[in-house]
């Protein structure tokens, strides 16, 4: 497929103009370089020697290529790649009979052209339907006028065709080794270890190799072209208009022309140059399919995935240099499940601490020996809060949120079993003190709290040595103490934040921290308030406060932590 006089006849054919004078050849370096824009090639019906070119079909509409093989027992090879689709392709040697030169004649070039060549039906040398990857080769062929005529009849389809005379020099494609499968070597719940033997190419031909691999849902991928098809249309791979479509302004803009502002305002509507995304196909989720090219690195751990789900791997030997690519054969795992959790048993009246991993669950059952009316389910969520949901009978009785101590009145049923999930925080570990009782007229180990947890400061009694504080308390009679720590003054909400454990009663205090304890309650929820002046501060430091009150079982709940500074000047 070299140029020559057979380039000429095959110009003509193609209705292309061309004089009497012999054609000159080609600059290697810069035919090299235009290749590899496949914008040259994209729909030309002239097939270049020694090139990849990407091409687009239209359901049921053939569309036919040509080369010329100028020399009798040349060797040719023709590689053909379907995408998106199966396709039928046909490679045929047409023979030329000339009719006369009309050279030198004076007649009108398109009569020229009509005297020049008849092409008949040819003599068909290769023919293939399927979505492999196939290619024709012989080691000696005849000079002549080649067709190669393909057809999609399932859909719009894209594909690549590669071709050349001197596949030996060649070899665009890296090799397969002599065992192309690829193996999983280890399995776990998130994670597929895979390996595969190197390819030849890269030793052997000094040529870049690079390794990329397909991860999806679906199934193995027989070429790279098929996976890129499936993952997303970006402007070098876009959708084709449809047969017969006019084109608007706006599809102008897309294709990289500039239309005038007016023509597209008028049209559009718009008011910006910002092009819409509507011609293309659209975007499989990223979850959908991912591919990664790794370097040249033969093993790799693919981590990340969904537990007990079905993935299909394709390794893909990536020619640097040209882009080229060969499938190795895929495989598919399935993730190991997740580890069977635990189910915590509760017992009726006892408390039960929880620790759950950042966004883990934990279950947990509770199943009461006697007949019983309501469940009282109290909850105290030590950090952040927690996702509670609680089945009876596998029915759902109860699913919110739950931050702080919560307390739930469930109804009751005979031999009836309660399960409770809870799951965690994105931010990270929760920990939890969790209690079920069919007795919820006794005393609850859980201290009563009000609506409002936080800690007053009066900024008007604040000396240089003293802070005065309120919180309010309930009805109950409750044991309250008070707890004091210097920080520094870059202290701040964040830290506070982190540090700010529940669960974490006064017995984790030092004993210099403590300010004092008292008893409150107030028949009147409106007066149920109390103060406390925090002395012994030194002028201008940082203080945290805070307030622990404790229930009957001796189990605490600490207040929201507050911060104050004394006065540095009195």
């Amino acid at each position: 497929m070299r140029q020559g006089n057979g380039w000429m006849v095959l110009l003509v054919l193609l209705g292309i103009g061309v004089s009497g004078q012999k054609l000159p050849t080609r600059d290697e370096g810069l035919f090299q370089m235009q290749i590899r824009d496949k914008t040259l090639f994209h729909d030309s019906s002239v097939i270049p020697d020694g090139a990849e070119i990407s091409g687009y079909l239209f359901r049921d509409t053939p569309k036919r290529y040509y080369f010329v093989v100028e020399e009798d027992n040349t060797p040719l090879s023709v590689t053909v790649t379907p995408c998106d689709a199966p396709l039928e392709w046909r490679l045929s040697l047409q023979e030329l009979k000339e009719e006369g030169s009309a050279e030198g004649s004076g007649e009108p070039l398109d009569q020229q052209r009509q005297q020049t060549v008849a092409v008949d039906d040819g003599t068909e040398l290769f023919t293939y339907k399927g979505n492999d990857v196939e290619a024709y080769a012989a080691s000696s062929s005849p000079s002549g006028l080649y067709q190669l005529e393909l057809l999609s009849t399932e859909k719009d389809s894209h594909f690549k065709v590669y071709s050349t005379t001197t596949p030996e020099s060649d070899q665009p494609y890296p090799q397969l080794p002599y065992d192309p499968r690829v193996d999983v070597t280890a399995l776990g719940r998130t994670t597929v270890t895979l390996a595969w033997k190197p390819t030849p190419t890269g030793f052997l031909m000094g040529q870049p190799v690079q390794y990329c691999l397909v991860i999806n849902k679906e199934h193995n991928f027989k070429s790279m072209c098929a996976a890129e098809a499936k993952m997303t249309l970006d402007d070098g791979f876009m959708s084709a208009p449809k047969p017969g479509r006019d084109f608007s302004p706006f599809d102008f803009a897309h294709f990289g022309f500039v239309p005038s502002d007016n023509l597209l305002g008028k049209e559009r509507g718009l008011v910006s140059n910002k092009i819409s995304s509507r011609s293309h196909a659209a975007k499989p989720r990223a979850s959908d399919i991912q591919k990664l090219c790794i370097g040249n690195k033969n093993i790799f751990t693919v981590s990340q995935l969904r537990p007990d789900t079905q993935f299909y791997f394709d390794v893909f030997a990536v020619n640097a240099a040209t882009n080229t690519s060969t499938a190795y054969v895929g495989t598919f795992a399935r993730t190991k499940e997740e580890a069977q959790q635990k189910t915590v048993e509760l017992k009726d009246g006892k408390v039960t601490d929880v620790f759950i991993k950042r966004k883990g669950s934990r279950f947990l059952r509770f199943a009461p020996a006697s007949s019983h009316q309501r469940v009282a389910l109290l909850l105290h969520a030590c950090l952040d809060r927690v996702q509670l949901q609680v089945r009876r009978d596998g029915k759902l009785l109860l699913s919110q949120s739950v931050e702080g101590v919560r307390q739930f009145q469930l109804r009751g049923k005979p031999k009836a079993k309660y399960l409770i999930r809870l799951r965690g925080s994105r931010r990270g570990a929760s920990t939890l003190k969790l209690l079920a009782s069919t007795r919820p007229g006794g005393k609850q180990p859980f201290p009563s709290l009000p609506e409002d947890t936080r800690i007053k400061a009066f900024d008007k009694l604040r000396t240089c040595s003293s802070a005065t504080v309120a919180w309010l308390g309930t009805q109950d009679r409750n044991k309250y103490c008070i707890y004091r720590k210097e920080v520094a003054d870059s202290y701040g909400e964040e830290q506070r934040r982190r540090e700010q454990n529940q669960c974490a009663g006064p017995e984790t205090r030092r004993k210099a921290e403590k300010v004092l304890c008292k008893y409150f309650h107030s028949p009147n929820l409106q007066k149920a308030v109390t103060t406390e002046t925090v002395t012994g501060l030194q002028p201008g430091r940082s203080y945290l406060l805070d307030v622990y009150v404790v229930g009957h079982g001796g189990h605490s709940v600490r207040y929201q932590s507050k911060l104050v500074k004394t006065r540095k000047y009195c």
